[in-house]
C-alpha cells in the first residue's frame, strides 16, 4: 500500500480466527473485551502502527491494520489474550492488501457469518471503528473502507432477502428449545445475561413459546428490568442465581464474562435441566456435563441448526455478491486516486507559486492592474488544469505510473513526504 500514501507501512493485513477452523474453546482464548481492544490499540500506537481496527464476537476475533509484517498484529493479539502464537497459527488466516479488503466486505455483509445473513457483525465493525477513532488509530483508508462495508451491508439488507426470516444465534437457541422440549409453555425458563444476544433471545422466547414463566437475571439489575418491563417478565437479583437455577427447567446463559459464570456447584441435579450456553468464551463450566439430569448445548451446536429460512437465503448470495463488487469497485477507484493525490497537490502548489509570482510582476509593471480579478481568473484556471490532469490519471487507458513521472518531470515537482 506504499504507493497509496495512506500509511508508512507497506501492507494492509487482516489477521484472525473464526468458527470455521477454531472451536469455541480456542475462540474463547483469543476473545477480546473492550478494555483489551483499547489496550491493543494503545500498544499498536507505541510501536508505530498508524492504522488498526479490532473486532471480537462469539464467532471470530480479527485485527485489520497496516504493518511491516503480519506477525506484528499476531503478536499484539496473542500478548493481550490467553492464546499462544502456536495455537493461533493452527487455526488462523492472514489476508493481505486487496484480499484483506475483500475479506472485510464478506465479513461485514454477513456472507462469512456462522449463520448466513446474520448481520450483527456490522455493529461490531462500527464499534471497532469508533474505538479506533477514539484512540487516533483510524486513518482515512480505514474510515473509507468501514463506510464502504456499512454501505454494502445496508444495500444488501434493502435490496435482497439475505437476512429474511428469523434466523440468528438467538433464534437458533429458541428453535432448539421448541424442537426438543415438550409443553414449553408450562416450563420455567431462566435467562442469565441480558446483553444483545440475551435480549434477542428473550424477545424470541416471548414471541414463539407463549411462556409466561420467564425469569431474567443480570449482574446489573436495571438492564434486566428494562427488558422485563416490555414483556411483563420476572426479574431476580444476581444473588438469587443459585436458587433460581434450582427452580428452572431451562437455563439460557448469555453472559459476557471471560470465565465461566455457571458451574456444577450451582445446579441441583435431582430434576432434568436443559442448559444453553450462548457465550464465547464458554460461560458454563464443562463440569456441568458430569451431572446425569443435565443437558448442555453450546453455541456452536446451535449455529448448525438450519431451516427453510437459511435455504431461502442462499438464493440471494449471488445478488449480495454483486452488490459487494459494485461498492468495492467504487472504494478501489477512490483508493487509486490516493496514488496520485500527492502529485496533483504538488502540481497545484507549483501553479499557485507561478500565479503569485506572475501577479506580483504584473502589479508592478501595469498601472491600475486589477489584482483581485487576476486572482479569481487564475484560481479558476488552476482548478481546471488540475482537474484535467486528475481526470487523465483516473482513465483506465492511462499508465498511471508513467503519467505521474512525466508530470513530475515537466513541472519539476517536489513531493512532500507523508
Amino acid at each position: 500500500m506504499r504507493n497509496y500514501h495512506i500509511s508508512k507501512h507497506n501492507s494492509f493485513y487482516a489477521i484472525g480466527l473464526s468458527y470455521k477452523k477454531a472451536d469455541a474453546e480456542v475462540r474463547g482464548k483469543f476473545s477480546l473485551d473492550v478494555p483489551a481492544i483499547d489496550h491493543i490499540l494503545g500498544k499498536a500506537k507505541e510501536i508505530g502502527i498508524d492504522g488498526l481496527l479490532a473486532i471480537s464476537t462469539c464467532n471470530r476475533t480479527e485485527l485489520y491494520g497496516f504493518a511491516q509484517h503480519p506477525y506484528q498484529l499476531i503478536k499484539l493479539l496473542c500478548d493481550e489474550t490467553n492464546g499462544t502464537v502456536e495455537e493461533f497459527q493452527e487455526v488462523a488466516y492472514v489476508y493481505k492488501n486487496h484480499d484483506a479488503i475483500s475479506h472485510m466486505f464478506k465479513v461485514g455483509t454477513g456472507l462469512d457469518s456462522q449463520i448466513l445473513g446474520d448481520f450483527e457483525i456490522i455493529s461490531q465493525i462500527k464499534q471497532g471503528f469508533y474505538r479506533s477513532k477514539k484512540q487516533e488509530m483510524a486513518n482515512p483508508f480505514l474510515e473509507r473502507l468501514c463506510n464502504a462495508v456499512i454501505q454494502a451491508s445496508k444495500r444488501i439488507k434493502n435490496e435482497t432477502e439475505l437476512s429474511s426470516g428469523a434466523t440468528s444465534v438467538a433464534f437458533a437457541s429458541v428453535k432448539y428449545i421448541l424442537d426438543n422440549v415438550d409443553n414449553i409453555s408450562s416450563k420455567n425458563i431462566l435467562l442469565f445475561g441480558t446483553g444483545k444476544i440475551g435480549r434477542n433471545t428473550c424477545e424470541n422466547l416471548v414471541k414463539h413459546s407463549n411462556n409466561s414463566h420467564i425469569t431474567l437475571i443480570n449482574r446489573t439489575r436495571e438492564k434486566a428490568e428494562d427488558i422485563a418491563g416490555k414483556f411483563q417478565l420476572t426479574v431476580k437479583d444476581y444473588g438469587d442465581l443459585q436458587t433460581e437455577i434450582r427452580k428452572t427447567d431451562i437455563l439460557v446463559v448469555a453472559t459476557g464474562a471471560q470465565l465461566p459464570t455457571v458451574s456444577k456447584a450451582l445446579i441441583y441435579p435431582k430434576k432434568p435441566l436443559l442448559v444453553l450456553d450462548l457465550s464465547v468464551p464458554k460461560n458454563v463450566s464443562d463440569d456441568v456435563k458430569e451431572l446425569d439430569n443435565v443437558t448442555l448445548v453450546h453455541l456452536d451446536q446451535l449455529s448448525q441448526i438450519t431451516d427453510e429460512n437459511l435455504a431461502k437465503r442462499k438464493e440471494y448470495v449471488p445478488k449480495a455478491e454483486a452488490i459487494i463488487e459494485k461498492v468495492k469497485k467504487d472504494f478501489l477507484k477512490w483508493l487509486e486516486t490516493r496514488k496520485f493525490a500527492p502529485v496533483i497537490n504538488a502540481l497545484k502548489d507549483k501553479l499557485n507559486t507561478m500565479k503569485t509570482e506572475e501577479i506580483d510582476f504584473q502589479t508592478k509593471k501595469i498601472e491600475g492592474f486589477d489584482q483581485l480579478q487576476a486572482e479569481i481568473i487564475s484560481d479558476r484556471i488552476i482548478q481546471k488544469i488540475t482537474k484535467q490532469f486528475a481526470n487523465h490519471l483516473k482513465s483506465n487507458e492511462v499508465d498511471t505510473d508513467d503519467s505521474l513521472e512525466l508530470i513530475q518531470k515537466v513541472f519539476q515537482l517536489e513531493l512532500h513526504s507523508k
